[in-house]
């Protein structure tokens, strides 16, 4: 489809939106003329705003700043899903900051600035775009990770984000300058025209753009910080690193590869076997000694990340749409999971620990059943929305003719459903102990709206399919 020309600036409406409103609010909060409470919710407005204005956009193909910053269907599709996780994110902080005495105005404002990186980041049509979105997306959640001063596993779980984060910023950087030393450019179309002839210096400059890209996912085996950072942080960044950062770096990840990358597949698709089945392999069976909620939660996700990439290796427009929908999907079940973790609360304070859910079917039969169905979903139960995005990958797998790991992926499936099957049997089977107190009424909106979308999908999944479908045929 050809590029549209409309004026420069209204592409990127929706970053300038957050931008000009994160800093208005962190200025309204140095100056005391705003409560913690009214920025947080200012927060959610201005990214409900921000979605706004991206739907409101000309349709078609936008193209600013000469070609670096593009905005398609399949960015209108993911910039959507990374608002949504990060006004879900600050809606589930709300309660917690409060009652953990943690009300700090840094911290809607970290989450603005970082969506801003993901927005930028997912628009990145060149190699320096896409390094300065993800610079922008990352930095605050360093900051983020670490934002709880008092505690010291808080302050381990941000220098390990950082000091790997900065590693893996290294190694993309490396791996950006071999490909446009080989290439002569930087922008994704210009690399794709130059790739059939740059031989190998190009696949060693791609070794490690994928070393920086699979840090960014948290996929082997680049995962080593996910369960130590997503246990040590506090448990609103860790809900929010769970979610939105995920879908931006998946949208880096599929564009980067199949817009600059499309005549060298063979190549990458190698990388990505490998990369698609170490995650789903580590994280279904690395999940199965966890007691600690939060633990199992980040192997779960490199394992959900491994299920993504299957889609990727296909290298087709099917495999797109699967990535999509996987993301779509997951961002609903790990939203849901995480309203009950931030609800797990006693007198004694916060707990993670999944025994301390024994019992949970009678004391709280609704939010149990909730988080069941969560589960089975994220194990790919049918007819739960987690069956569909595992079904979409798998197929797309196999119409790819990659055979060997649409099974692999399907036997993970299986040894995954064990651990949160156990969890399900501790809430309904093991003997009860000391209830939680009452959910907050944004933790419950988010746990009916996620739980009841992932139970009733199967009912109408057209919408949601065949928009992923649009999002994925515009990058072919």
């Amino acid at each position: 489809m050809a590029a549209v020309a409309y004026p420069a600036i209204l592409p990127v409406l929706p970053e300038i939106v957050l931008g000009l409103g994160a800093m208005a609010l962190l200025m309204a909060g140095v100056f005391r003329a705003a409560s913690v409470r009214v920025v947080d919710f200012a927060a959610i407005v201005l990214l409900v705003i921000a979605g706004a204005v991206l739907l409101t956009l000309p349709s078609g193909r936008l193209v600013s700043f000469g070609g670096s910053f593009v905005v398609d269907d399949f960015a209108r599709f993911l910039k959507i899903l990374a608002l949504i996780g990060s006004a879900a994110a600050v809606a589930m902080s709300i309660d917690h900051a409060q009652r953990e005495h943690q009300q700090r105005v840094e911290y809607s404002v970290l989450v603005l600035l970082s969506t801003l990186g993901m927005l930028m980041l997912i628009s990145a049509a060149d190699l320096i775009a896409l390094y300065l979105g993800l610079e922008l997306m990352s930095l605050p959640l360093y900051v983020m990770a670490a934002s709880h001063r008092g505690s010291l596993r808080s302050t381990e779980a941000g220098l390990k984000y950082f000091v790997l984060g900065a590693l893996s910023s290294g190694m993309l950087l490396y791996g950006a300058s071999l490909i446009y030393g080989f290439t002569g450019t930087v922008s994704f179309t210009g690399i794709a025209q130059a790739a059939a002839q740059s031989g190998v210096g190009l696949i060693f400059g791609l070794v490690f753009l994928f070393a920086g890209f699979c840090f960014k996912v948290a996929a082997v085996p680049f995962h080593m910080w996910t369960p130590d950072v997503y246990e040590g942080a506090p448990t609103p960044v860790t809900a929010f690193f769970a979610a939105a950062p995920k879908v931006a770096a998946i949208a880096m990840f599929v564009r980067a590869t199949v817009v600059a990358f499309p005549g060298i597949t063979s190549e990458w698709q190698q990388i990505l076997v490998f990369v698609a089945i170490a995650s789903t392999l580590l994280g279904s069976f690395a999940a199965i000694g966890q007691r600690n909620f939060k633990r199992l939660m980040a192997y779960s996700s490199i394992g959900h990340m491994g299920y993504a990439l299957i889609g990727l290796a296909a290298g087709t427009p099917e495999g797109v749409q699967g990535v999509l929908l996987y993301m779509a999907i997951y961002i609903t079940m790990t939203l849901g999971v995480f309203a009950v973790i931030l609800a797990m609360r006693r007198s004694t304070g916060m707990v993670e620990s999944i025994d301390q859910l024994a019992g949970l079917g009678r004391t709280h039969p609704t939010m149990a059943f909730l988080l069941a169905m969560l589960l089975f979903s994220m194990a790919g139960v049918p007819p739960l929305a987690g069956f569909f995005a595992k079904f979409y990958v798998f197929l797309a797998a196999i119409k790819a003719g990659l055979y060997v790991l649409a099974i692999i992926g399907v036997l993970a499936s299986v040894v995954g459903a064990y651990y949160y099957l156990a969890i399900v049997k501790v809430m309904y089977f093991d003997e009860a102990v000391e209830g939680f107190y009452a959910m907050p009424i944004e933790l419950r909106i988010v746990l009916a709206v996620c739980g009841l979308f992932n139970i009733l999908f199967f009912v109408y999944p057209g919408p949601l399919v065949g928009a992923a479908s649009a999002a994925a045929h515009s990058l072919f």
